[in-house]
């Protein structure tokens, strides 16, 4: 039986670096820092990442992001939490924003993509399980979360929804200057950190461009016998 794809994600990214860290810029700035998988489990959460934003008093932040994605209901957490926020939050992707955290990139008021960065739309996954009609229910609401993602995208981009939806299907990644030219980033910014941008291992994804694929290999033994035990008790669960 093909895993699930969010599975994928997960097991491929078990054992490499990444972070979530808020930092003040300056008296008026402050810095979150998304470079992790939005996850409840393996990355970062949405309660995790409100409650660090909603402790947040300066009237600027800069949300900074390397993310492969993750759990699309996480990250729709994330956004609304963004959005309610009274600061002014400004999105900059420095490596890749991918699949779920490509909409939290967008929940900024702008969205600067760095120099090789990457962005990537996709329609969302989840895992869950249950009988037919349970399963039918889970995907008439994938369906509505598309349906709401692809307006969002719709609201930055000035595309059509279904144009939206149906690059959304076939997995589009785009390069710093393709993300600005269709309208998901303002500006280009310097050139994105060679180590942030290929940290992650994407093989889980079906259309990676080449300049993201035979990264090095790099490993963290952070957490891995929990996160080892969550794998096989997800992959028992799973469709």
């Amino acid at each position: 039986m093909k895993r699930n794809p969010l599975l994928n994600l997960i097991r491929a990214n078990m054992d490499r670096p990444r972070s979530f860290k808020v930092s003040a810029t300056d008296e008026q700035t402050t810095s979150i820092y998304l470079y992790d998988a939005i996850d409840p489990w393996w990355g970062i959460s949405a309660e995790a990442f409100a409650r660090q934003l909603n402790a947040i008093e300066t009237p600027n932040i800069n949300l900074r992001i390397n993310s492969p994605g993750g759990d699309v209901f996480e990250a729709r957490a994330i956004v609304t939490a963004i959005r309610q926020h009274s600061a002014n939050i400004d999105s900059y992707v420095d490596g890749i924003a991918a699949s779920a955290a490509s909409y939290v990139a967008l929940a900024g008021k702008k969205v600067e993509i760095a120099d090789g960065a990457f962005f990537m739309i996709h329609k969302g996954w989840t895992i869950e399980m249950g009988n037919a009609d349970e399963l039918r229910k889970t995907a008439s609401l994938l369906d509505k979360i598309d349906d709401s993602i692809a307006n969002d995208y719709a609201a930055r981009t000035g595309k059509s929804k279904d144009e939206l939806l149906a690059l959304m299907a076939e997995e589009t990644w785009y390069s710093s200057a393709e993300a600005k030219e269709f309208g998901f980033a303002d500006r280009i910014g310097g050139s994105a950190d060679a180590q942030n941008s290929g940290q992650w291992n994407l093989s889980a994804y079906a259309r990676v461009p080449k300049a993201l694929t035979d990264k090095p290999e790099t490993s963290s033994a952070r957490d891995r016998a929990a996160l080892e035990r969550r794998m096989a008790m997800l992959e028992r669960i799973a469709p």
